[in-house]
């Protein structure tokens, strides 16, 4: 990850709101040199941790140089970057608007997108696109470029068109499933009695925390629909051999409930099971009502040595859909599409640059006939973040996706969009803000209440 900072020589001051400006900040009078300077060598530390997105570490390394030197706008200013990389949107606007007021002109002209960015996931828009367009005013082309401010401003654009037109339809999970961690990926049985998730909470298998993200990894939940209290309850990961100390994600099930289709990434530890990056992998439930050791599909245009995951299937189970970074060197993640031959998989496609664009497309979803994709990206016209999306297979190809629009999308990321039409139900996650913080929460929407641009 590349890290720009902006060095000036000279700026004017420029016009704020409410007539106010930006001025030289105040004198520091009471730090002395020594701490000054220690402060500087802590910073020069935390940026480093930045560059290895240890944005945890990052994080308690530029509050200690704060509290060497609470005079500087650098502090507040990487503090409020690493809690925007950490979604906690509210404590990097309030950072960032610190760091400003310090700094006053002499503030690293990257502060104006970081404080759009975060006015932007708060659903703040006027105030964003205010901070976009003083990036605008401030920064050089090439930068503004690399920032994709211009798309930011469109996006803030129609998100007010798309909230005037329709409100968020989706219900909030209570209960246990949502745990204040990330949790993620909803999968329903059949009868919609049990729910299968996701979670990076803080009792997963080996309960081991992932170095770069400074996350617990990835476990598989389970939890029960209680009828007498209208809440799921009964949440447990211990689910036989579905659960490594890794990455373990659950993505696909049946119809009958007895197959599945997981997500690996076991590329460390002394585990029987390993995997060359995050591998795709099938799972039976056995005679002995147990979940057999997920094994990857062995085929070399399915699991490669990038990272492979997602995957849905089509009713029969013949054709599968799923996400690779194969091509991250040009482009984000894409979906790749892969038939049966006989017992076999064949070789796997990339879908079309009308799906697939330079951005992330990610969680597919594709309905049980093979007739209508959903999927999540951040590379077609959106509201910002992850938004979802549907097209449609003609027979002669796929139709344009189309934006659901704001009663599924927010500002943020939008994931993991599944429908159970016979449950009458939608399944999906997002990210949920909670105060200054915010993580990945499950949700579900009445199929009935849901305008979808296309007829399931």
């Amino acid at each position: 990850m590349r890290i720009f900072v902006t060095i000036l020589l000279l700026l004017p001051v420029f016009a704020v709101k409410a007539n106010t400006t930006i001025k030289p900040g105040p004198v520091d009078s009471s730090a002395n040199i020594i701490d000054r300077s220690a402060a500087l060598l802590i910073l020069d530390k935390g940026k480093q941790l930045v560059l290895e997105n240890k944005f945890r570490e990052a994080l308690v390394t530029f509050r200690e140089a704060a509290m060497k030197d609470p005079y500087t706008w650098k502090a507040p200013y990487w503090i409020s970057f690493c809690h925007y990389k950490l979604n906690n949107y509210g404590y990097a606007k309030q950072y960032g608007l610190s760091a400003l007021s310090k700094g006053g002109i002499d503030t690293d002209r990257e502060i104006f997108d970081i404080l759009g960015n975060s006015y932007h996931r708060l659903g703040l828009l006027d105030s964003a696109q205010y901070y976009y367009q003083q990036a605008i005013n401030e920064m050089s082309k090439n930068r503004l470029k690399e920032l994709n401010i211009e798309r930011k401003i469109a996006e803030c654009a129609f998100a007010k068109t798309a909230m005037e037109k329709e409100q968020l339809q989706r219900v909030y999970i209570t209960g246990e499933v949502n745990s204040g961690y990330n949790d993620y990926c909803p999968i329903l049985t059949s009868d919609g009695k049990t729910m299968y998730f996701t979670s990076r909470r803080g009792n997963t298998t080996g309960g081991q925390i992932n170095p770069d993200d400074q996350e617990y990894f990835e476990d598989v939940y389970k939890a029960k629909w209680n009828s007498e209290t209208n809440m799921w309850d009964s949440i447990t990961n211990d689910l036989e051999r579905m659960n490594t100390d890794g990455f373990d994600a659950l993505n696909w099930l049946s119809a009958d409930n007895l197959k599945g289709i997981m997500t690996l990434n076991i590329t460390y530890g002394d585990s029987k099971l390993m995997t060359k990056s995050s591998d795709i992998c099938e799972i039976e439930f056995t005679k002995q009502n147990k979940w057999s050791l997920p094994k990857p599909i062995v085929n070399k245009t399915i699991n490669t040595s990038f990272m492979e995951g997602s995957a849905t299937l089509t009713a029969d189970g013949n054709t599968m859909y799923f996400v690779s970074d194969r091509k991250g060197d040009v482009r984000g993640t894409d979906i790749y599409m892969v038939r049966k031959n006989g017992k076999k998989w064949g070789t796997a496609v990339l879908l079309p640059d009308s799906i697939n664009s330079v951005g992330r497309e990610t969680t597919p979803f594709i309905t049980p006939d093979g007739r209508f994709l959903f999927f999540s990206s951040d590379g077609h016209r959106g509201m910002g973040g992850l938004d979802v999306y549907v097209c449609e297979n003609t027979g002669n190809g796929w139709s344009s996706p189309i934006n659901l629009g704001a009663a599924v999308n927010t500002v943020n990321d939008d994931t993991h969009f599944k429908i159970y039409k016979e449950l009458n139900k939608v399944m999906m996650a997002a990210i949920n803000l909670s105060g200054q913080k915010s993580s990945f929460d499950i949700y579900e929407i009445p199929l009935d209440k849901l305008k979808l641009p296309v007829k399931i």
